[in-house]
């Protein structure tokens, strides 16, 4: 008797088997208890919907299990860590910039990539490792940081550089940067950029309910760049006469 009830009852109870990584739990707490904090802060019906959306992450992170990953069939837990490379979680971007430089000034600038936190407004650190080894801390939204490695993949002096990260990176990424002079003594800076944001597409979202969508951070990244070899300081957005950015170019195939 007593079985049969312990039956019906777990009839109603959700599944918390897990299918969530522990990089990805421990996001999804982080930013879950940030949107119920910020959420409560707001108020109103946007702090609400947002304080719902915190509840969900902590219940993500606290249990390890995500019902939209059930219904899909995917799993980013350690036992199913293959479905994370084949995802649709990917994010690609492709920026492009022309900075009054030569390739060569540009190409060995970024070449030393200790250089790059200077204007890539994420990242906190980047440490050589080795002769294309590097260890780079990045920062992530509400807060937090995320960590990899990364490989030099390709590389031509003054044209291009290629990268990824290694395959235990919490953010999985790849890309290459190149410099194309034109015909006006400047160069075309083109960044190719491959990754997975941190918690999937959770993680995307919450990065865009932030500020922090890739595609304009990267042109972002490019502008500072662009400010910092040209003048030698990089110029913020309040500096701007407009107080913004420029709009963003997309780099051609």
């Amino acid at each position: 008797m007593h079985h049969e009830k312990e039956n019906t009852l777990t009839k109603y109870l959700p599944n918390t088997t897990p299918n969530v990584g522990s990089a990805e739990r421990a996001i999804s707490a982080a930013a879950g208890g940030g949107l119920v904090a910020y959420g409560l802060k707001q108020g109103g019906l946007f702090g609400g919907l947002l304080s719902l959306v915190g509840g969900g992450l902590l219940y993500r992170g606290a249990t390890g299990h995500c019902q939209v990953y059930e219904a899909a069939g995917f799993s980013t837990a350690e036992a199913g860590a293959a479905n994370k490379a084949s995802s649709s979680n990917r994010l690609h971007v492709k920026k492009a910039l022309t900075i009054n430089k030569s390739a060569a000034e540009l190409y060995s600038f970024w070449r030393d990539f200790e250089n790059l936190p200077k204007f890539m407004a994420h990242l906190e650190s980047v440490k050589v490792t080795g002769e294309k080894t590097s260890h780079w801390v990045a920062k992530a939204p509400l807060g937090t940081t995320v960590e990899w490695d990364a490989e030099i993949t390709s590389e031509i002096e003054n044209e291009r550089i290629g990268w990824k990260s290694s395959e235990l990176s919490d953010v999985p990424n790849s890309g290459v940067v190149e410099f194309r002079p034109t015909t006006n003594r400047g160069t075309e800076v083109i960044v190719t950029l491959t990754y997975e944001p941190p918690a999937g597409y959770v993680g995307s979202l919450i990065a865009k309910l932030f500020g922090e969508e890739p595609n304009q951070q990267v042109y972002g990244d490019l502008y500072r760049f662009k400010s910092l070899m040209e003048s030698g300081e990089i110029i913020t957005v309040e500096g701007q006469p407009s107080g913004r950015e420029p709009q963003a170019k997309t780099a051609s195939a």
